[in-house]
């Protein structure tokens, strides 16, 4: 099956379970972010016919899949916002990258074209704090000369779910605009003064399609697929650029991923005039000391495999692998994944 008929068909629910395979004895389980869905859906079904191995994956948003692995449920979570060293800690977890992307703004607008539109961080969280209420807003309006705005009112859509991609996006929000640092703030789940709530990237793409005059956020995979109407975004250093795998690339260009507890880089609001301002990596958690070690040995095996064999899959939905030094990185990292006679996994 395609990957645009899958997310098609995903069921919009609370904790909905999208399994790759049928589940088997050697199958491996996670659950969390819906940022990097798209990816592990291509990376698990070329896994599936590679090894015979398949994944079951529950795309809950990153603060299931946190809730998940701390309730060890799961073999591994997934999150787009890091933990820090001492969440990581006083859980007993070990925290790696597994795929970075971008995050971009969608609208349902008659007439406007992908990327036809221009956008500022702190245009969009006066949108979000409801300063801005109308398309055809001057601030919206000086950026946009010869675009066909409405006279009609914004509907703001958001996640309604604990998500690593609101994470992402509230954390460039609060970058750019101090009101709405201090009256939003950055998190996975934060209290939002307006709009209309959607499960999952899934869902605030759903609701974008189907709402007309709105605004919403997505991983641009789902943009991508969908043919939604993304908007160009202006960066740090003033460019108006539009999304793509390689101004993901720049934005990540200087990720100091040794030096950072936990590989826990944030990547938004980055310099460079090609960097794209909404980036990040999307974050594997699994226990240091694992009860059934040949699973854990699996879920290594598997992201092994699509560091050396994915990246073909990853840049056709315009993802950002991880690069080679930082893969050798997040392997010497693996080796703090022991059973439980201290042995390690791997």
């Amino acid at each position: 099956m395609r990957l645009n008929q899958i997310l098609k068909s995903v069921v919009l629910a609370a904790g909905v379970a999208v399994a790759f395979s049928s589940v088997q004895a050697a199958d491996i389980t996670g659950a969390g972010a819906t940022f990097p869905y798209p990816i592990y859906s291509k990376w698990a079904e070329s896994y599936k016919k590679a090894t015979d191995t398949g994944l079951n994956y529950q795309s809950i948003g990153s603060g299931g899949g946190i809730k998940q692995i701390k309730a060890k449920t799961v073999d591994f979570g997934a999150s787009d916002m890091p933990l820090t060293a001492a969440e990581l800690d006083a859980e007993g977890l070990i925290q790696f990258p597994a795929i970075m992307g971008g995050v971009v703004a969608v609208v349902n607008l008659d007439g406007v074209a992908p990327g036809q539109m221009k956008l500022t961080g702190d245009v969009i969280a006066n949108i979000y704090l409801g300063k801005i209420t109308q398309w055809n807003a001057a601030e919206i309006a000086a950026l946009n000369p010869g675009v066909k705005l409405p006279a009609e009112e914004i509907t703001v859509l958001h996640r309604a779910d604990g998500s690593g991609t609101s994470f992402l996006f509230t954390d460039y929000l609060s970058k750019v605009n101090a009101n709405f640092k201090t009256t939003v703030g950055a998190g996975t789940a934060v209290k939002w003064p307006l709009g209309v709530g959607g499960k999952g990237n899934e869902g605030v793409a759903a609701n974008v399609q189907r709402i007309k005059n709105s605004i919403g956020y997505v991983e641009y995979a789902y943009a991508k697929k969908n043919k939604m109407t993304y908007t160009q975004l202006k960066n740090k250093e003033g460019a108006f650029i539009t999304p793509d795998d390689i101004n993901f690339k720049a934005a990540a260009a200087g990720a100091e991923w040794a030096k950072t507890p936990g590989f826990g880089v944030v990547l938004t609001d980055q310099p460079g005039k090609a960097s794209w301002p909404i980036t990040g990596a999307s974050f594997i958690l699994m226990h240091k000391v694992q009860a059934d070690a040949a699973k854990a040995r699996e879920v290594l095996k598997f992201f092994a495999w699509s560091y050396k064999n994915g990246g073909a899959m990853a840049e056709d939905l315009d993802y950002v692998m991880m690069p080679a030094p930082v893969v050798k990185l997040i392997e010497d990292a693996w080796k703090q994944i022991k059973d439980a006679s201290g042995k390690s996994v791997m």
